[in-house]
Order: C-alpha cells, then structure tokens, then sequence
C-alpha cells in the first residue's frame, strides 16, 4: 500500500506506516484505522492554538473542493462556539474528534430569536460523502425557544460515528438523502429527531429530555411527502430511555416514537429498548386523524417496558410486525445500501437483522 504523506503543524512528515509518524494524539486503535484505509490528517483544528486553525469553519474554508479523496480534518479536545456550514462542493471531509464528550461545536441560534428551523443549525453539511466521529454538536437554546437545531445533514453517504447531537426541540434534522448513525447519543424533546432522509441508526442512544410543562416528548417527526419517495427512518439496536433531567419524574412529560409531519411519514423502530418513559399506545397524531392512514410506523422485535404492542395506537397506517420478511426491506443493507458505501468509511454496521 502506498502511504500519503502530509506535514503537521511542527513539520513533521507523518505517513501510516508506522506508529511513531502518527501524532501521539492518535489512539493505538485509531492508527491501526488510519493505517488501515490509507488515511492521514490533512489539518488540525485547535482552540488552544496548536493546530493548523482555530476555528473549524476556517478549516472547511480550505478543504478542497470536490475532493475524490477523504480529507481529513482533526479537531483537538475543546468547546468551539460557531456556526458551521459545509456546502456542496465540500465532497469527502472526514472529521476527527476526541471524543463526544471532549470535542464539541455549539450554538444557540433557534426560531425565537427569528432563525428559520434549517437557517437554526450549529452545524450543517450538504457536501457528498462527509464523516463525523468522536465528537458532539449541540444548540444550547433551551426548550422555551422551540425550534434549535443542533446538526442538519443534507449530506449524501454521509456517516456520524460516536457523535453526541444534543438540544431540545428539533436537535436533528436529516433533511434529505442516505445516512448512517452509529453509536450516537441523541437527546432532545419534540420532534428531535425530523426530516425527509433515508436515514438507519444503529446501536445508538437516544434520549428523551425534559421539556417545558405540558409539553408533549415526541422522538420521530419523518416527513416523507410521496409515496413514491424512498425515505424513511429506521431505527435498529437502539435505546430509547428518558435522559438524566427528565428519569426523575418521566410520568409528569408524556413520550411518544412519533408522529406524523407529512402525509406519508414513515417510521420503523425494531430489536430495540424502549423504556418506560415511552406512552404504552406508543405514537401520537399530528392534528386529529390527519394522515394516520397515509402514515407507515412499524415496530418489530423491540423490548423493554415501553415496547409491549396490546395499547398501542390502531391507525391504518400502524403495523406490529412478527416476521423478518416484513423488516428486511429496511436494514443497512436494502434501506440505504449500506454495503455499496459503507466499508469504505471504515465504520462498524450491521448490514441486516443479525445482532
């Protein structure tokens, strides 16, 4: 294999052939990945000045354009308070952080304070192929300023790996196109997670916060106008449980797995937990029997005391499903064709229904 070669900060000459040309920032097992896909840091971003940049938008400014290569931008422990936004001609960033409890983008803009829902996103990508690992992205606006998006992904291909994506209202947006989470922590209150993409999470953690009084927790908001539209979410290997704000009092904040924004919503949630913070009919209606026979929710395998089928809703559109045939069509493999894209981004999944 042929190793790229690129220069850090301090001039070294770092390759991937072996363990001491990385920097001593790279785990053992982050090297062996690098080393493994022929990947080298291009840039590093930190706040404490001892990278190539400071801010992250100013890396991305940069980066290549329409790169047919990954091109990788490490981001160093710390907190970058900006709006990040990667247009379309960014093809193939890969970003690095250390970890989501360790490298983290925040923002604050939401509706309120006049930010429309998209224009509202910390951190948005549309460029094609765009990778996140190791790091979070949060809105700190808080519940009683409704619409704050903490990530916005238009991004084809597009991979978040170990990421935290923390807000309240709306927290994620997967607006359009094929993505893949894994092993993410998603918190937030109403609709946190929304959007019109063909979407899979797997063996992620989502959460459910405590929002204003009376409000009602939904996690799914999909908003698939057509039915002739491919999108969708699929939710597989996850936990839906309330998060530490709202476990002490989960009875006083009705949850919900969804609810209907378009007329053909389509939600699958299967050989998942879902806690007791989740109402026992499971799903709510948008505004009274408006699409609920349009609308496609299934669940399928789930346990936990929040996952036993006799209460839950009896729309049309519902279905308790029993048998894989009915699921298989939205596993990694048949949903988003994860194994045409997927090996190449060096991240873990699960392509069908096996564990």
């Amino acid at each position: 294999m042929v190793h790229p070669v690129t220069n850090d900060p301090h001039g070294r000459r770092l390759s991937g052939n072996a363990n001491e040309q990385f920097p001593s920032w790279v785990k053992s097992e982050d090297r062996k990945l690098l080393q493994a896909n022929g990947y080298t840091v291009d840039v590093i971003v930190a706040a404490d000045g001892s990278g190539n940049y400071t801010k992250v938008m100013d890396a991305i400014k940069d980066a290549p354009d329409y790169s047919m290569r990954r091109y990788v931008i490490y981001i160093k422990k710390g907190v970058y308070n900006e709006t990040v936004e990667i247009k379309k001609k960014k093809w193939n960033l890969m970003m690095i952080g250390d970890g989501m409890d360790a490298t983290i983008i925040t923002g604050n803009h939401n509706n309120v304070d006049g930010w429309t829902t998209f224009r509202s996103a910390t951190f948005a990508v549309s460029g094609k192929g765009f990778i996140a690992r190791d790091m979070t992205f949060e809105n700190t606006a808080g519940p009683e300023k409704h619409q704050a998006v903490a990530l916005r992904s238009d991004s084809d291909l597009s991979v978040f790996f170990r990421c935290g994506i923390r807000g309240y209202q709306d927290t994620l947006y997967t607006h359009t196109m094929r993505q893949f989470y894994r092993e993410c922590r998603i918190s937030g209150t109403i609709d946190f997670i929304f959007g019109d993409g063909s979407v899979v999470f797997q063996n992620c953690d989502i959460r459910v916060r405590k929002g204003l009084p009376n409000q009602k927790n939904t996690v799914t908001a999909q908003g698939r106008k057509d039915p002739s539209e491919s999108t969708g979410f699929s939710i597989q290997f996850c936990n839906i449980s309330a998060d530490s704000d709202l476990a002490p009092s989960v009875n006083s904040t009705y949850t919900y797995l969804g609810r209907p924004w378009k007329a053909y919503s389509r939600t699958i949630i299967m050989q998942s937990y879902i806690s007791n913070a989740t109402r026992p009919e499971g799903w709510l209606e948008w505004n009274g029997t408006l699409h609920l026979g349009t609308l496609y929710y299934g669940e399928y395998m789930n346990n936990g005391p929040g996952a036993g089928l006799s209460n839950r809703v009896k729309w049309p559109g519902y279905h308790a499903f029993n048998q894989s045939s009915q699921v298989n069509n939205f596993t990694v493999a048949q949903f988003i064709e994860g194994n045409l894209w997927l090996p190449s981004t060096g991240v873990k999944y699960t392509a069908g229904l096996g564990v």
